[in-house]
């Protein structure tokens, strides 16, 4: 898993697999889900991070178990 941030374009991309891109869809107002040719979930962006991620410089990660 990746995630990045670019600040002149304000977006945060959430990459969860190094997969192809078949088709996005806007699952909800600034959220761009990226789906793969198998159906699943490749990536997220979300636009205008700085409005809605309380820190775009930092994260936390956690596995439980």
């Amino acid at each position: 898993m990746r995630v990045t941030y670019d600040p002149e374009a304000d977006s945060m991309v959430i990459t969860l697999r190094d997969e192809r891109v078949k088709e996005s869809d806007e699952v909800r107002p600034g959220i761009v889900a990226d789906f793969g040719y198998d159906g699943g979930l490749v990536r997220l962006e979300i636009l205008n991070a700085s409005k809605v991620v309380q820190n775009t410089r930092e994260m936390q990660f956690a596995v439980d178990g």
